[in-house]
């Protein structure tokens, strides 16, 4: 079975993602990860990626393509993927057909989770996490027992940066501009299937494994 994963921040594809990978027994290529890896590695292209991050750069779409396409040719993905958070645009979705239509691989569906911008914007800003040891909470759906406090340690819980309100809009604003149209684009070729992200992640997770019953791998 061949994935790819969409949806904006906050969807949660990351943890459906792993739930899907581990009950299908599919690799997981979550993009973050690999390039992390890459560079970690000291291969040719995540030495490149690197120049890139160390200055706060985005890393070029040939760089990242590069890196993706080296990681769908490992033995592990013969059996099938997941792509988590690639591709990220219209351009990164064709070159991926192009690899994929060259590698005789087809793709099964994509999934896109679904979520109102007023709950992601929940999700982000209510998330507490604690200075000393990362611990997370948040202040409606996993509040901590003495607010303001860590449970497991007793340090001073505090909003990140990435959760403040107005970075959390401008992530959003991205996804909209460059991440969104992937959904005509994959709908166009009869792939898309969509799945209400508001429930809770069983839910979610169980509404996904009902529109995979029909595809074949």
């Amino acid at each position: 079975m061949r994935i790819i994963l969409l949806g904006p921040p906050g969807a949660g594809k990351g943890t459906q993602a792993k739930k899907i990978a581990d009950e299908y027994k599919i690799c997981h290529i979550s993009t973050g990860e690999i390039l992390r890896k890459a560079v970690q590695d000291n291969t040719p292209l995540g030495k490149k990626a690197g120049e890139y991050l160390d200055k706060g750069l985005l890393v070029p779409d040939e760089i990242v393509e590069g890196i993706v396409e080296s990681r769908l040719k490992m033995q592990d993905c013969a059996a099938g993927f997941l792509l988590d958070g690639y591709p990220r645009t219209v351009r990164q979705a064709e070159s991926l057909a192009e690899f994929l239509k060259d590698e005789g691989i087809h793709l099964d569906v994509v999934i896109n989770i679904q979520v109102e911008e007023s709950q992601l914007i929940e999700r982000f800003t209510g998330r507490r996490t604690c200075e000393k040891c990362g611990a997370t909470f948040h202040i409606k759906f996993n509040p901590p027992r003495e607010p303001g406090i860590c449970d497991n340690c007793g340090e001073k819980l505090i909003v990140r940066k990435d959760d403040e309100l107005e970075t959390v809009k401008r992530r959003l604003e991205v996804y909209k501009t460059t991440t969104a149209p992937l959904i005509d684009y994959y709908s166009n070729l009869k792939l898309l299937t969509n799945v209400d992200g508001s429930k809770n992640i069983d839910e979610v997770f169980q509404d996904i494994k009902k529109q995979l019953e029909g595809v074949k791998s």
